[in-house]
């Protein structure tokens, strides 16, 4: 079974700084068979966080990208036809368990209520996956973990995790790193001089306080390094702070000018 998620495994080491202690509050939950939940905004850091995870612990990792339309049939599997037979196949949840794999349900209050029940059996101590449709119950082995994320900035009342659901798991919160290490991770991931990086993150910070000014989301460390990769490739900083920071985050006219001042002011 191992051969079927060798494709999952982690090659190469993610490049992950630290910001407290999450490394070892994953690894004392992986220990512990606890399920861990996510919680910060877009681009701080979750998804790379738990590739670095996966990696530092030697399991194989399968993400499944969350959204309405997912269904507890596409995370559990299915029957499909296959010339004149009816074969079982496995989704990516199923395919996690039975290989002692880390799964990451990423932005999981996007998917529908009744999927998220599917997941409650392997939250607690019972750590296992009903397969109603084969009639069968798959008990996870002590390698399997399920991970979920989910921005809570950007959440409604009608997309919010339950507190059935919420009390299942232990919680890291994420946020934007700290100027010094942030500048360090841009430097470092977009490949551009540390001085260079500091620029691209006075010009973050600076924007992310422009939320709650009509501007929903404050850049992203993901968005600060496409700036980084860009002027790696020779496109200058403000065309590139244009195009990775000021035209992504927002349409608003007025916003967009008043990050371009910002722009122009630190570069």
């Amino acid at each position: 079974m191992e051969l079927a998620v060798e494709k999952y495994k982690v090659a190469a080491e993610p490049y992950y700084l630290p910001a407290r202690q999450e490394i070892e509050l994953f690894e004392a939950a992986y220990a512990a068979k606890l399920p861990v939940m996510l919680k910060g905004p877009t681009g701080s850091g979750k998804t790379r966080f738990v590739e670095h995870m996966a990696y530092r612990l030697g399991r194989p990792l399968i993400t499944v990208a969350c959204h309405e339309d997912l269904s507890a049939t596409d995370l559990v599997g299915r029957f499909l036809l296959e010339g004149n037979e009816t074969v079982w196949h496995d989704g990516p949840l199923t395919t996690a368990v039975r290989n002692g794999a880390i799964c990451y349900l990423d932005e999981v209050v996007e998917a529908r209520k009744d999927t998220v029940v599917i997941i409650h059996p392997l939250t607690d101590d019972r750590r296992r996956l009903p397969i109603e449709k084969r009639g069968t119950v798959i008990e996870a082995p002590p390698e399997f973990m399920l991970v979920v994320s989910y921005n809570p900035g950007y959440q409604s009342i009608l997309k919010d995790l339950k507190q059935s659901t919420r009390q299942r798991f232990v919680a890291m919160e994420f946020d934007y790193p700290e100027p010094e290490a942030e500048t360090k991770i841009v430097a470092k991931e977009g490949g551009i001089d540390e001085a260079t990086a500091a620029d691209l993150v006075k010009i973050g910070q600076k924007v992310r306080n422009l939320r709650g000014h009509g501007l929903e989301e404050g850049v992203s460390t993901r968005l600060l390094i496409y700036a980084a990769q860009m002027i790696a490739k020779g496109i200058s900083p403000i065309d590139a702070a244009e195009a990775a920071i000021c035209s992504p985050i927002t349409d608003d006219r007025e916003l967009q000018r008043s990050i371009r001042e910002i722009v122009t002011t630190i570069i």
